[in-house]
């Protein structure tokens, strides 16, 4: 990706989760590769008003997840064994976007049932495992 990846302002009162979160989501996603260079720490806190250390805190978070690697004269890059959602995953999760943005639902209420689901679906599945 040549281009800065797109951030929104941080909005939910934890301005390095949302920087983590959004960054995480668009290497998970495939939306950034393997390799590809993140903007700076400054760059990313100037884009979206943040202090330099902000932002910072949010590369780091990544690091310690494995999922970029920053370099001195490298700069920070999306790591070669960063995880991806498989394809279909991904290609669902737009669909329920589009279909959610359609029905006028916010992106807190979505979240929030698919962590319900999740978690009921999850607990299900574990459950029935321990009775085999």
């Amino acid at each position: 990706m040549s281009a800065h990846p797109v951030l929104s302002p941080a909005d939910d009162g934890s301005p390095t989760m949302d920087i983590y979160r959004q960054l995480r989501g668009l290497i998970v996603s495939g939306q950034l590769g393997a390799n590809e260079r993140l903007p700076t720490v400054r760059q990313t806190a100037s884009d979206l008003g943040v202090a330099p250390g902000t932002a910072a805190k949010a590369y780091k978070m990544l690091e310690q997840d494995g999922l970029v690697v920053t370099r001195t004269a490298a700069g920070t890059r999306v790591a070669e064994s960063a995880a991806r959602l498989p394809l279909a995953v991904t290609r669902q999760i737009r669909e329920l976007v589009t279909a959610a943005e359609a029905a006028g639902a916010t992106p807190d209420d979505v979240i929030d049932v698919l962590r319900v689901t999740w978690r009921t679906t999850a607990g299900a599945g574990f459950a029935e495992s321990k009775k085999v």
